[in-house]
């Protein structure tokens, strides 16, 4: 497994290909981050071109059972988020 990809790994990655200074890269990698977090907030979904789709779904209150004790609980409702890469991006991944 590849190592973790972190805000100061995409910041220097602009950096190197824009070449704006590095804390003008971070703040914009950082300003993205903060708009796709917001509409995510929102229940809006959030769709990239060329690499998925990001969307919140609301999941309703459930019985469920402890795996380990086998105990039943209640599961709170909440909202979750998903992923859908695109097709390309599945074409990519999987040509290695």
């Amino acid at each position: 497994m590849g190592k973790t990809i972190t805000r100061s790994d995409l910041a220097n990655a602009v950096h190197q290909q824009i070449g704006l200074s590095y804390n003008e890269c971070s703040q914009l990698v950082s300003g993205v981050l903060d708009e796709v977090t917001d509409c995510l907030v929102t229940g809006e979904s959030v769709k990239l071109s060329s690499f998925g789709t990001f969307s919140v779904h609301s999941k309703n209150e459930r019985l469920g059972r402890n795996p380990k004790t086998g105990v039943e609980a209640v599961i709170t409702p909440r909202r979750v988020l998903s992923f859908r890469p695109s097709n390309l991006m599945k074409k990519r991944i999987n040509a290695g």
